[in-house]
């Protein structure tokens, strides 16, 4: 196939969520056919699992501009720029909406099972760049299909693999048998069955991010208002004065806010931490409920649940015959992980990006929004918007709109990474006192507040 004609086939974008919708409505923007496939039965499939959880950034930092003016003919009205909405609010409001105005360039209940070059696996080098992409995929009828495409835009995110709570990243001995009384999502307290699962009892919180400040919050207001509820925070490190973030120094007030809570609940008596504790293993009593055992061998007194927001991790298997360049810690696109990584950074945002730090190995496929930065914690909803924007152009054909920045990041007033790993927290901001209220809070999206950022 040549490449005039590898050109009329259509860029295949795997999710449609936030920054894969926002992907094909910049495609439809530069002339380009998007074919947006995603797993679940309507768009936004896993913002809808946290519903209930109200973002801390506005609507004007959640709308990409390019499907705004896709939405903006059909009568659809922007949701007040200064107020913050749901996971529920964004997806029916914003999300499906779009995808109802994409209308048959996206099709759901359609998972990609593998990703691949047409007649080359992964060894064979020859004529491989010349080849278009083929996207194998499985309706939800157990159906397959083979869908041939130009390019291929990854937003399939993070959210089908939560991290387990072993502090050496797999999970601590006991956890799998244990699966019935942990839980790695947010609670919707607001459900009687799982306010049930809660009100009364003991909780273990284990994390660190905005996802555990949100459960310690909600968890304290249950609290107030059933006897015996109680949680106890494991953090892995100590309680110092960057533990609950940025507070009033953060330009996103609501994220600042959520750690006040968070401080609040502990200071009030509703929480408990546990500091120091690297968790390795969990034991069932007799009596049903859990104990966690760390790794120098301490045991905390019995808790009935355990709510794990340790973070999430991106599926890179159906892109085995695909030649990924990932780095292999945060398993990001090796230009963009030195940006991200928590290890070593300590101030400010990350810098927008878009192509050139995206790009692997294989041309023409592309990892982005919360798949993009692998497990690093810090993602922007407006970065992934970024993204899409510079990836599109490029594959237009304008190298300069690809190449030039259009994102000026909010400065956060906060510090992340995770500094040196055995010192106390207030002392592990890798670059000194370099900012006015350091935080291990992640450098926020205002999607889903969770250890992993989400988008």
């Amino acid at each position: 196939m040549n490449a005039s004609t590898t050109d009329q086939l259509p860029v295949v974008v795997i999710g449609a969520g936030p920054v894969g919708l926002a992907a094909a409505a910049r495609l439809v923007e530069r002339g380009l056919e998007p074919l947006v496939l995603e797993a679940g039965p309507a768009a936004g499939s896993a913002v809808r699992d946290w519903s209930h959880v109200r973002l801390f950034s506005t609507w004007a930092e959640v709308i990409d501009p390019a499907a705004e003016k896709l939405l903006a003919p059909t009568g659809w009205v922007r949701p007040d720029a200064s107020t913050y909405p749901t996971g529920g609010d964004w997806a029916e409001q914003y999300l499906q909406p779009l995808a109802d105005v994409l209308g048959n360039t996206v099709r759901f209940g359609t998972t990609v099972t593998g990703v691949a070059r047409a007649g080359r696996d992964r060894i064979v080098d020859s004529g491989r760049d010349e080849q278009p992409f083929t996207v194998h995929i499985q309706a939800a009828d157990g159906r397959e299909e083979r869908i041939t495409a130009r390019a291929v835009i990854d937003a399939s995110g993070t959210w089908s693999l939560p991290s387990p709570i072993g502090a050496d990243g797999l999970p601590a001995l006991g956890e799998k048998t244990a699966a019935e009384h942990i839980s790695y999502r947010v609670p919707d307290l607001k459900d009687p069955a799982v306010r049930a699962r809660y009100a009364g009892k003991r909780t273990a919180v284990v994390g660190s991010g905005a996802s555990a400040f949100t459960a310690l919050a909600y968890l304290a207001d249950l609290a107030t208002e059933e006897k015996g509820t109680h949680a106890v925070w494991i953090l892995r490190r100590s309680i110092g004065a960057s533990t609950y973030g940025g507070g009033e120094a953060d330009e996103l007030p609501a994220r600042g806010a959520l750690g006040l809570r968070a401080k609040a609940a502990v200071e009030e008596g509703h929480a408990s931490a546990a500091t120091g504790f690297r968790t390795e293993a969990v034991e069932r009593g007799t009596d049903g409920r859990l104990v966690l055992i760390a790794e120098d061998g301490r045991r905390l007194d019995p808790v009935d649940e355990v709510i794990a927001l340790t973070g999430f991790r991106p599926d890179p298997s159906f892109f085995s015959e695909i030649r990924l360049g990932l780095d292999e810690r945060l398993q990001a696109p090796t230009a963009l992980a030195p940006l991200i990584d928590p290890n070593v950074h300590s101030c400010g945002t990350v810098y927008p990006h878009g192509v050139n730090e995206l790009s692997h190995p294989e041309q023409g496929v592309y990892l982005v929004g919360m798949k993009s930065y692998g497990r690093a914690p810090t993602f922007l909803a407006m970065t992934g918007y970024e993204q899409v924007r510079s990836i599109t152009a490029a594959l237009a054909g304008d190298q300069e709109a690809a190449e030039r920045v259009e994102l000026t990041l909010p400065e956060t007033g906060v510090c992340g990474g995770a500094g040196l790993f055995d010192e106390p927290e207030n002392a592990e901001q890798s670059g000194g006192g370099c900012c006015a209220a350091p935080a291990t809070l992640q450098i926020g999206i205002g999607a889903p507040v969770t250890t992993s950022g989400g988008c």
